[in-house]
């Protein structure tokens, strides 16, 4: 049996190295010069730098699986808890988000009406949340939902930061079934998510994140090597192949793991590339900076700061990334990776000076960086909004008409690297069963 896998980033490579496990002849044809999608690594001055997506929840299992069967947990790194706190830039100051705070859920109350973050109004509707009964609604928007139980403060200072840079979508946008579907069922159980979030909370042990000492490009260069690669452009795609670069490749399977808007573009003119381009897709910048450490006056006590839409000016979110993990830079230096919208047209000068702009007035950080890179990703950030899981059902039914083709990626079950893996894994698993 024969498949290929269109795409070369942490889903296809999964894909087709599963594939390859069982036997199956499997080629990856990946249009870029370099594999690993958001998953590449630069290294600089003795520095990591990521490219993109820079680690893993500790929480979802399957990349450390994964990790652990290419022979590579040696090399997983934990993110810092001793520093594990994010900062919010509020009326043009970084302060602490409060304690116990599970993404826009207080779970505890105290530090909220110690917090300076909230009105008075924001923190009384937060404490009443307690009370609520159980209810079942239509799926709607994460303002929606977030507005309901906690307060407009809520949306505006926690789940807009919160959400971008995983989404670069807004609260507005996304859809609470497929962005918040813990919360939502514990709406539908407890009423209060505060109450349900008590009453189901699990003891937390060891970190938030992990990542590897290389950087997470050590991850998809490990799979790399495992599969068959060819550097080409497709251009159609059949249930019985595809045309890459001039040449026919058939195939018994075909995998599309290209990323949502390209999928769609292959499949023009079937239903299943209608429903495809349906799924909204922003685009992201990153700006990682180098600077001597000894220029950079504050702290950097935490893992890094959001900036909420009422106060952005340019940066959505930055990471301290020396602050996050360890061994990512020599000693003296300290690395920033800046979040900026990704449909913005300027060139790297002007991105690094918009950046170094919000660092000032934030950090009052006024040094010169040793040194920088921008990498830009054009819709790369699959927005699941209101009613998603009722296109990706419908986009399955679709695929009916093409039995031989398939699409994974982070498009459909899940963002996150861990579910990238898990998806890719069971559609491989799936694909090597039907022959």
């Amino acid at each position: 049996m024969r498949a290929v896998v269109v795409g070369g980033g942490i889903s296809g490579l999964t894909a087709a190295y599963e594939l390859g496990k069982a036997g199956v002849d499997c080629t990856v044809i990946e249009a870029r010069p370099r594999t690993g999608g958001i998953l590449q690594t630069d290294h600089v001055n003795d520095c990591v730098l990521e490219c993109g997506a820079d680690s893993f929840l500790a929480s979802k299992p399957w990349a450390l699986e994964l990790i652990r069967e290419l022979g590579l947990e040696s090399d997983v790194i934990d993110s810092n808890e001793a520093l594990r706190r994010t900062l919010l830039a509020h009326h043009g100051k970084l302060t602490p988000l409060p304690e116990g705070l599970r993404m826009m859920v207080p779970t505890r109350l105290l530090p909220v009406w110690r917090s300076g973050l909230f009105s008075l109004p924001t923190k009384l509707r937060m404490s009443l949340e307690v009370l609520r009964r159980p209810v079942t609604k239509p799926d709607r928007s994460v303002a929606s939902f977030v507005r309901d139980h906690f307060g407009q403060q809520a949306v505006d200072l926690l789940a807009a930061p919160l959400l971008s840079g995983v989404y670069g979508g807004t609260p507005d946008l996304l859809g609470a079934e497929s962005v918040l579907p813990k919360f939502v069922d514990l709406e539908r159980r407890y009423g209060s998510i505060i109450r349900g979030m008590r009453r189901e909370a699990a003891v937390s042990e060891g970190p938030l994140f992990r990542s590897l000492r290389g950087g997470m490009g050590q991850l998809t260069e490990a799979l790399t090597g495992r599969v068959r690669v060819l550097h080409a452009t497709v251009d159609t795609v059949a249930s019985t192949g595809v045309r890459a670069g001039g040449d026919w490749f058939a195939a018994d399977h075909v995998i599309l793991a290209c990323g949502a808007p390209h999928a769609a573009a292959l499949l023009s003119g079937t239903e299943a590339g209608a429903l495809l381009g349906r799924i909204r897709h922003s685009s992201a910048t990153i700006v990682a900076m180098g600077f001597a450490r000894a220029a950079v006056a504050h702290p950097m006590d935490a893992f890094g700061f959001l900036v909420p839409p009422t106060e952005r000016r340019h940066l959505m979110a930055c990471t301290w990334v020396t602050s996050k993990f360890a061994g990512r830079a020599p000693a003296g230096i300290a690395l920033l990776r800046g979040f900026l919208d990704g449909s913005r047209g300027a060139s790297d000068a002007d991105l690094l000076r918009v950046c170094r702009q919000d660092l000032e007035r934030l950090m009052s950080l006024r040094a010169e960086p040793l040194f920088h890179r921008v990498y830009r990703w054009p819709e790369s950030l699959a927005q699941y909004g209101v009613g998603h899981g009722e296109i990706i059902a419908a986009i399955r039914r679709s695929l009916a008409d093409l039995p031989r083709v398939h699409v994974i990626g982070n498009a459909f079950e899940g963002v996150g690297i861990p579910d990238c893996i898990r998806l890719a894994r069971a559609t491989a698993m799936k694909v090597a069963k039907t022959g």
